[in-house]
């Protein structure tokens, strides 16, 4: 037996400590539907805004913009400062196998891990919010944005009944590149000149993020089809997969048209593109992972 099955941490604070993994897996599984009825709201809210904002001055928001971005930025530092570590302890004490398919204690029986990893799913309705910005500002709403926020949430709270070893990737990921995104979009809302090379390193990060996903997918399913012992199902696995490559086919279109086709074409579209990456990035998760 291990002498040591947790990673360590400086300190456990009281409702980290207090936090009961099963009694939520257990409500998360009677009530995952309840995310279709906050979908709902969301679409009708965004689409019968755009049009309510059609014949109306847009919103500045900056300073409410800012606070937002802030607030995100560090729930994501934060949430990947208390998940991370166990990924982390996994991988140098197990092997990139046993994170991918092995719950074991470091992830089951983590208070730490186990509160954050719930924050990060009831988080996908919140960041819902991100698109009333958009809205209000009167900025391009574009499919990929929306598409985003819709699948995350349903897979997020579809999966978190199950607990499956896959997601400790998908959760430390999505802090990672959350942390990041959301420090620079608070600064762009000061209006602070932050170097173009900033913003194209962020979507490479959320390319990177997507990639990875499906090859731990990949890997969940390999193991599988061996006969080996995985800890997610083969229909999970399946919905996934589709979502990353999905994010990845369309993320990549849009990386290529924002940074590359449009300043080729012509120097205004490219600039018009600059500022569709900014509003589309500031909006748009990597995650789920």
């Amino acid at each position: 037996m291990e002498s040591v099955t947790m990673p360590n941490y400086s300190y456990v604070f009281k409702f980290e400590e207090d936090f009961d993994t099963a009694d939520q897996r257990q409500w998360m599984k009677e009530n995952w539907m309840m995310c279709f009825w906050y979908i709902g709201a969301y679409m009708i809210v965004i689409f019968g805004g755009q049009q309510y904002m059609s014949t109306r001055p847009r919103f500045e928001l900056k300073g409410i913009l800012f606070c937002w971005n802030v607030f995100l930025a560090v729930f994501s530092i934060w949430g990947a400062y208390r998940t991370v570590p166990e990924l982390l302890y996994v991988l140098n004490n197990h092997g990139y196998h046993y994170s991918v398919c092995i719950p074991g204690p470091s992830f089951l029986d983590n208070r730490v891990g186990g509160f954050w990893n719930w924050m990060f799913t009831l988080s996908k309705v919140p960041e819902l919010g991100d698109t009333v910005f958009i809205v209000l500002r009167k900025q391009p709403l574009i499919f990929l944005h929306w598409y985003h926020h819709v699948t995350v949430l349903l897979y997020a709270w579809y999966s978190y009944s199950d607990y499956i070893a896959t997601a400790r990737w998908f959760v430390c990921m999505n802090y990672m590149v959350h942390s990041v995104m959301y420090s620079y979009y608070a600064l762009k809302a000061l209006r602070f000149k932050v170097p173009r090379g900033i913003s194209m390193a962020i979507t490479t990060a959320q390319l990177a993020q997507m990639v990875m996903g499906a090859a731990v997918n990949i890997w969940a399913y390999q193991v599988k089809q061996a006969g080996q012992e995985c800890h997610v199902s083969y229909e999970n696995i399946k919905i996934s997969l589709l979502m990353y490559t999905s994010y990845f086919v369309l993320f990549a279109r849009f990386f290529n048209r924002a940074y590359f086709m449009s300043k080729i074409q012509d120097p205004k579209a490219a600039k018009k593109g600059e500022a569709l990456a900014y509003e589309h990035e500031k909006n748009n998760k990597g995650k789920i992972d």
